[in-house]
């Protein structure tokens, strides 16, 4: 006589008709969350001092719209230039020529610790230290001179000011993406015959850029709030626009709701162009396990 095998109580369970396991503290999470939600939402509707109405009457004012695009210009123009230049300094921080691997350190080291609001005063003033751009030869004739109160303006003062701050960054984040490639790379690079500027702008830098988006992104949307600092030098950005509103109608809240505003619908808008951006550049690259769920049963069949 043979004894028959006993079966587990759990493995007579029918998984059609079990059910999920209740987690209370999932539950409890999920319900503060909620209140905490619903909380902020009443704070705001019931709290007369937000004053919607002033928020309605100046969120598309002229000089608030104004505003936005100088910020949206600076963010452009200082990031285009702040990726190029920053670019160069990851490479030279690479390259084994080291005067330009120790120039390009201490740039990076000096423009990234230097605070963005300290660059711009210290650019703006500049012609207390030197009051004419001259353009010649060192120790020599000078042919080229400017008054320096007539080229640094605000505007010129912002775009230097955050341009070398956001180059500074954007030479580490390059420089990270560059290492992020494999050393084999290279040499496939080297002998299929592409010289060294062929190899970082076709071999290197595609391949980078995957690891390169993702922060740079972050650095956008960074610039973009950073530019609120160029308030302190007089420049149009929308934080100013704001400020000369409620310095006359002494509607300080509502129009700093104003610019949170506008600040929060570009920021958004920037996150879903990163987010397109990162999938372009990493097409190939993701995990089995993080496909869709379409697309694994479209490949299945």
């Amino acid at each position: 006589m043979t004894n028959a095998p006993v079966v587990p109580a759990t493995a007579a369970i029918d998984v059609a008709t079990a059910r999920r396991r209740i987690r209370p503290a999932r539950i409890i999470g999920g319900t503060l969350i909620l209140i905490v939600v619903l909380s902020v939402l009443w704070f705001l509707v019931s709290n007369e001092r937000f004053e919607w109405d002033v928020v309605a009457e100046y969120l598309f004012n002229p000089s608030v719209l104004l505003g936005l695009g100088v910020s949206l210009m600076l963010t452009i123009v200082c990031m285009v230039l702040g990726s190029i230049l920053g670019t160069v300094l990851a490479a030279g921080q690479l390259s084994d020529f080291w005067p330009v691997k120790a120039a390009s350190i201490t740039f990076v080291g000096v423009f990234r610790g230097i605070p963005p609001l300290v660059q711009l005063i210290f650019w703006f003033n500049l012609a207390y230290l030197l009051p004419r751009i001259t353009l010649g030869v060192p120790f020599g004739p000078e042919f080229f001179s400017w008054s320096t109160n007539d080229l640094i303006t605000p505007l010129t003062a912002a775009i230097i000011g955050l341009s070398l701050h956001e180059a500074a960054y954007m030479a580490e984040i390059v420089r990270a993406g560059m290492l992020s490639v494999d050393q084999g790379q290279h040499d496939a690079a080297s002998a299929m015959g592409f010289g060294r500027w062929h190899t970082f702008s076709r071999i290197v830098l595609p391949q980078a850029m995957r690891v390169i988006i993702p922060p740079t992104g972050s650095q956008v949307i960074a610039l973009l709030k950073g530019t609120s600092l160029v308030s302190v030098i007089a420049m149009g950005d929308l934080l100013h626009a704001v400020q000369v509103i409620y310095n006359r109608t002494y509607e300080v809240v509502p129009m700093l709701i104003v610019a949170v505003i506008w600040y929060l619908v570009v920021v958004t808008v920037l996150t879903l162009i990163q987010r397109r951006v990162e999938q372009h550049f990493g097409r190939g690259i993701a995990r089995d396990g993080m496909r869709r769920p379409a697309r694994r049963a479209k490949e299945a069949n």
